[in-house]
């Protein structure tokens, strides 16, 4: 009875100072506490607008499958970005780190830039932080209501400015490490 009563204020305890934690802090912990996410995207970069779906593992790996003709893929094992066209198989390779995806792919960076950033509302429905970093700037969205990560607004390295809106969001899912070897070059 004892151990119960104990368990119930620690429960109670935590659940009360949760509540009054800072938004920031709550957008920290839902990201310390995700190893992985998989979700649906739009993505506009100029005029050109983009859909497919992505999983992000952190850190540093992403698989993104496009909705095109190009039937175009993207992949970061950690280290390098690959972005494949399938269809015709053109084939672009990155050093992840030359890129805006090597800070979005990290999470404990986006924790530090949180911690030491301000955080404004965006049309009463978004948490926005900017983080400034070697000459990039990237814009990370958060849901105002739950606190998911909902995109991040970037330029890619031919500085044109890419946002990317995602949804359908499912968290720490069990996924196949397999899908973060970069493709072959044929």
């Amino acid at each position: 009875m004892v151990k119960k009563n104990i368990l119930t204020f620690f429960f109670l305890f935590f659940l009360i100072n949760f509540s009054y934690a800072s938004t920031e802090e709550k957008i920290i912990y839902n990201l310390v506490n995700t190893n992985n996410l998989s979700f649906n995207f739009k993505q506009t970069i100029g005029e050109k607008i983009e859909e497919g779906n992505c999983v992000i593992q952190y850190p540093k790996k992403i698989f993104c499958a496009y909705n095109s003709a190009k039937n175009k893929i993207m992949v970061s094992n950690g280290r390098s970005l690959v972005i494949k066209n399938k269809s015709n198989n053109q084939y672009y390779l990155y050093p992840l780190k030359k890129t805006p995806l090597a800070l979005i792919l990290d999470k404990d960076f986006l924790v530090n830039q949180i911690e030491n950033s301000e955080s404004r509302i965006i049309e009463k429905k978004y948490i926005n932080f900017t983080i400034i970093k070697d000459n990039a700037e990237i814009n990370i969205f958060f849901d105002k209501e739950t606190l998911n990560l909902v995109g991040w607004q970037t330029e890619d390295i031919y500085q044109n400015l890419v946002i990317t809106f995602i949804y359908n969001i499912k968290y720490n899912q069990k996924i196949n490490e397999n899908i973060f070897k970069l493709p072959e070059m044929n």
